[in-house]
């Protein structure tokens, strides 16, 4: 039986009152019922990075840190990727951006998702700013996002309750990752052999 492509979920918040980890794990829950992906977490309170301590260009892959050795070892073994996130001030958190800043490689032609939060917007603005981001360092953006408008009513001891259509929105958002995968995972192999050539 072949082996489930990886998905990497990344918890984008790193407050220390988040409600991220009630909608991440709404989500990383609702992707392994799925069955589709291989599900792994990354939550970047816990990651700890730095700001940007490395003293080469992320393409060159010459890294100084331990640190940018592991979040490089992470993300090169990723199929996929969806960020659950916040907006702040109308776009994404720092520390979001500085994690996509620490590689480039590693994030070329994956599928990359979206899970935003926040008020009456749930999250839209904060997506569309990464949007171009993403593109830059070559993923693949689903042009549909899960958004979670006055994420604060629905938490209730911690945990999300999502309506129907923020669950049918990340079934729909899963599906669409898995078929893109399989193509992007072809491509990135061709991409290897023709490298090694």
């Amino acid at each position: 039986m072949a082996e489930k492509p990886v998905l990497q979920i990344i918890i984008g918040s790193t407050r220390p009152n988040r409600v991220c980890g009630a909608v991440a794990q709404w989500f990383i829950d609702r992707a392994r019922q799925d069955g589709q992906f291989d599900v792994q977490v990354t939550d970047l309170r816990e990651l700890d990075l730095p700001m940007m301590d490395e003293p080469n260009h992320p393409r060159l892959q010459d890294y100084q840190h331990e640190h940018t050795k592991a979040w490089s070892k992470t993300i090169e073994a990723s199929d996929a990727i969806v960020y659950v996130m916040p907006e702040y001030n109308f776009t994404f958190t720092a520390p979001v951006k500085n994690s996509l800043d620490y590689l480039f490689n590693e994030w070329a032609n994956k599928a990359f998702g979206m899970v935003n939060y926040g008020g009456v917007s749930g999250g839209l603005r904060a997506a569309q700013a990464l949007k171009p981001v993403a593109s830059a360092l070559q993923m693949v953006t689903m042009p549909d996002f899960v958004t979670v408008p006055m994420v604060a009513q629905h938490i209730e001891d911690g945990k999300l309750n999502p309506t129907d259509i923020m669950n049918d929105s990340a079934d729909a958002l899963l599906n669409h990752m898995a078929s893109l995968t399989v193509d992007l995972m072809a491509r990135r192999k061709r991409l290897a052999e023709e490298a090694d050539q």
